[in-house]
Protein backbone atom coordinates (compact mmCIF):
# COMPACT_ATOMS: atom_id res chain seq x y z
CA UNK A 1 0.00 0.00 0.00
CA UNK A 2 2.98 2.87 0.49
CA UNK A 3 4.00 2.71 -3.03
CA UNK A 4 0.19 3.33 -4.45
CA UNK A 5 0.47 6.42 -1.89
CA UNK A 6 3.44 7.47 -3.81
CA UNK A 7 1.65 10.60 -5.36
CA UNK A 8 0.49 12.02 -2.06
CA UNK A 9 3.71 11.69 -0.58
CA UNK A 10 6.09 12.78 -3.37
CA UNK A 11 3.25 16.25 -4.01
CA UNK A 12 3.65 16.64 0.25
CA UNK A 13 7.57 15.93 0.24
CA UNK A 14 8.09 18.67 -1.98
CA UNK A 15 5.45 21.12 0.01
CA UNK A 16 7.51 20.51 2.68
CA UNK A 17 11.19 21.12 0.99
CA UNK A 18 9.50 24.36 -0.39
CA UNK A 19 8.91 25.62 2.86
CA UNK A 20 12.28 24.13 4.29
CA UNK A 21 14.13 26.18 1.44
CA UNK A 22 11.65 29.38 2.86
CA UNK A 23 12.90 28.49 6.30
CA UNK A 24 16.39 27.40 5.51
CA UNK A 25 15.87 24.62 7.97
CA UNK A 26 15.80 21.14 6.68
CA UNK A 27 16.44 21.19 3.54
CA UNK A 28 19.57 18.66 2.83
CA UNK A 29 16.86 16.07 5.26
CA UNK A 30 13.82 16.29 3.24
CA UNK A 31 15.67 16.39 0.05
CA UNK A 32 17.82 13.72 0.26
CA UNK A 33 14.86 11.79 2.01
CA UNK A 34 12.67 12.28 -0.78
CA UNK A 35 15.74 11.20 -3.46
CA UNK A 36 15.90 8.44 -1.83
CA UNK A 37 12.23 7.66 -1.50
CA UNK A 38 12.40 7.95 -5.65
CA UNK A 39 15.03 5.41 -5.89
CA UNK A 40 13.77 2.84 -3.52
CA UNK A 41 10.24 3.19 -5.66
CA UNK A 42 11.94 2.44 -8.84
CA UNK A 43 14.67 -0.03 -7.63
CA UNK A 44 11.40 -2.16 -6.52
CA UNK A 45 8.97 -1.78 -9.68
CA UNK A 46 12.31 -2.23 -11.80
CA UNK A 47 13.04 -5.67 -10.06
CA UNK A 48 9.73 -6.49 -9.96
CA UNK A 49 8.84 -6.49 -13.74
CA UNK A 50 12.73 -7.62 -14.95
CA UNK A 51 12.43 -10.84 -12.66
CA UNK A 52 8.77 -11.73 -13.41
CA UNK A 53 7.06 -10.67 -10.21
CA UNK A 54 4.79 -8.08 -11.75
CA UNK A 55 3.34 -10.51 -14.19
CA UNK A 56 3.08 -13.00 -11.69
CA UNK A 57 5.31 -15.20 -14.08
CA UNK A 58 7.24 -16.68 -11.15
CA UNK A 59 5.75 -16.93 -7.60
CA UNK A 60 6.86 -14.19 -5.21
CA UNK A 61 9.08 -16.64 -2.66
CA UNK A 62 12.89 -16.63 -2.51
CA UNK A 63 15.57 -13.95 -2.53
CA UNK A 64 14.27 -11.96 -5.33
CA UNK A 65 11.28 -11.33 -3.25
CA UNK A 66 12.84 -10.68 -0.12
CA UNK A 67 15.11 -7.85 -2.32
CA UNK A 68 12.03 -6.44 -3.64
CA UNK A 69 10.52 -6.36 0.37
CA UNK A 70 13.61 -4.79 0.98
CA UNK A 71 13.73 -2.18 -1.47
CA UNK A 72 9.17 -1.45 -0.30
CA UNK A 73 10.50 -1.30 3.43
CA UNK A 74 13.91 1.28 2.91
CA UNK A 75 11.46 3.59 0.48
CA UNK A 76 9.11 3.47 3.46
CA UNK A 77 11.42 4.80 5.92
CA UNK A 78 12.25 7.22 3.58
CA UNK A 79 8.87 8.46 3.76
CA UNK A 80 8.83 8.50 7.25
CA UNK A 81 12.03 10.23 8.07
CA UNK A 82 10.38 13.38 5.51
CA UNK A 83 7.53 13.16 7.58
CA UNK A 84 9.58 13.23 11.18
CA UNK A 85 11.50 16.23 9.46
CA UNK A 86 8.52 17.88 8.72
CA UNK A 87 7.38 17.92 12.34
CA UNK A 88 10.90 18.60 13.44
CA UNK A 89 10.93 21.43 10.55
CA UNK A 90 7.75 23.17 11.86
CA UNK A 91 8.82 22.87 15.30
CA UNK A 92 11.70 25.10 14.63
CA UNK A 93 9.87 27.23 12.50
CA UNK A 94 7.35 27.61 15.59
CA UNK A 95 10.38 28.33 17.73
CA UNK A 96 12.01 30.54 15.76
CA UNK A 97 8.82 32.63 15.43
CA UNK A 98 7.84 32.59 19.42
CA UNK A 99 11.68 34.46 19.94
Amino acid sequence: MPAELFPIAFIGALLLLWAALRGHLKQKNIAWGLGIAIFFLISTQTIAILSGLASGSIKPVGWIWAIALTCIALYTLAIINIGLAGISLIMEINFINKQ
